[in-house]
């Protein structure tokens, strides 16, 4: 019977395992070394695409060059073109009524309050009833004087008489025109208790009170004449000399919206020694909500000149300046402007760009500077 022979026992090689671990952290390596370079180039593609992607699709507004009035703005106060002052000319008596308010517009000859008149009238009386009298003595004396001067030269009359008759004549005329001196005088006064309206105008004080006991020469109202108003504009020294009689001026008082259409009246020949300022007086027409002592800006007209303008909407202002998107190719740059007046929805661009540039019309928020965008008619 064959023994079977027992295997020898297994001793492992200690170099086996430390090469077994290198190759298999060799293999690794290379699969994850080959599993990342795809997702990179997909990185790379993604951002290579999304950097070409447009960020909006914007309507683009060329920059226009326009004629717009050359304007020179200054600021000032509204008052009465002229204001007219209104008082009592008689003394002593009170006021019966006062027949008009504030603002009101008055008339020509339009009362405006009335005085007591009972004492005035009885002196008026009086002095009418002294001018008869007067007159029936003048008459008398003349008819004498006349009767004794045909008896001149006769022994009837002598003539020391006939002086006598003929100085009592004129003494008696004398006398009758005194008193109807004294009598106008009366209806003078009479009248100076109805106060009127001496001008055309428009109520702008009223000191008069029912009752009050004025003095002559007190002023109860003033009018503003034809209730015309004038701008009295403060214009520096440096700017008069382009002023002139006969200019358009557009005015807007302070808290208006319309502006009120005048022209230049008056060009101070003097200029304040302290501010430097000249004044210049401008006829105004009517208007709503101008009122004498407003605060009112408002524009010479000099004549015409020509501007760049944008619409208000390709302006994007940022940290006190203004900026506008400017199209270079596929791209937008931002191009800080410099701004100036503004009409309507235009505003005009006084440095930043040229005729020919084109901008974003609107939208302008949402862009940032070298932006790829899409342009649509």
């Amino acid at each position: 019977m064959k023994t079977l022979a027992m295997p020898r026992k297994f001793k492992p090689d200690s170099a086996l395992p430390f090469a077994t671990v290198a190759l298999l952290a060799a293999a690794l390596a290379a699969a994850m070394t080959f599993a990342l370079q795809p997702a990179e180039a997909a990185d790379a593609s993604a951002a290579a695409a999304s950097a070409v992607k447009p960020a909006l699709t914007v309507a683009l507004t060329p920059v226009k060059a326009e004629s717009w009035p050359q304007l020179l703005s200054s600021t000032g106060s509204l008052a009465a073109w002229r204001e007219v002052q209104v008082g009592s000319e008689l003394g002593g008596q009170r006021i019966q009524q006062v027949a008009v308010e504030l603002g009101q517009r008055v008339h020509k000859g339009q009362v405006l309050a009335q005085l007591q008149s009972a004492s005035v009238a009885a002196d008026l009386a009086a002095s009418r009833a002294g001018l008869l009298e007067a007159e029936a003595t003048a008459r008398e004396a003349v008819s004498t004087a006349a009767r004794l001067k045909t008896l001149a030269g006769t022994d009837a009359v002598s003539a020391q008489q006939l002086e006598q008759a003929q100085a009592a004549a004129a003494g008696a005329e004398a006398r009758a025109a005194a008193a109807k001196a004294r009598v106008q005088a009366d209806e003078l006064r009479l009248s100076y208790t109805r106060i009127v309206a001496p001008v055309d105008g428009i109520v702008s004080s009223k000191e008069a009170v029912e009752g009050a006991l004025p003095q002559a020469g007190q002023t109860l109202f003033s009018l503003i004449r034809d209730g015309r108003l004038e701008w009295r504009a403060e214009v520096p020294a440096s700017e008069l000399a382009q002023l002139q009689p006969g200019q358009k001026v557009r005015v807007l008082p302070a808290g208006g919206t319309q502006p009120l259409e005048g022209k230049v009246r008056v060009v101070a020949p003097t200029v304040d020694a302290t501010t430097r300022l000249g004044r210049v007086l401008v006829d105004l027409g009517a208007g709503p909500g101008a009122r004498a002592g407003m605060f009112a800006r408002g524009d010479f007209v000099l004549g015409d000149a020509n501007v760049l303008t944008v619409p208000q909407t390709a302006l994007l202002l940022r940290d006190g300046f203004a900026f506008v998107f400017k199209l270079e190719g596929s791209k937008v740059r931002q191009v800080k402007v410099e701004l100036g007046r503004r009409q309507g929805d235009r505003v005009e661009i006084r440095n930043g760009l040229k005729a020919a540039d084109k901008v974003v019309a609107q939208g302008v928020g949402f862009l940032a500077d070298g932006d790829t965008v899409r342009v649509t008619q």
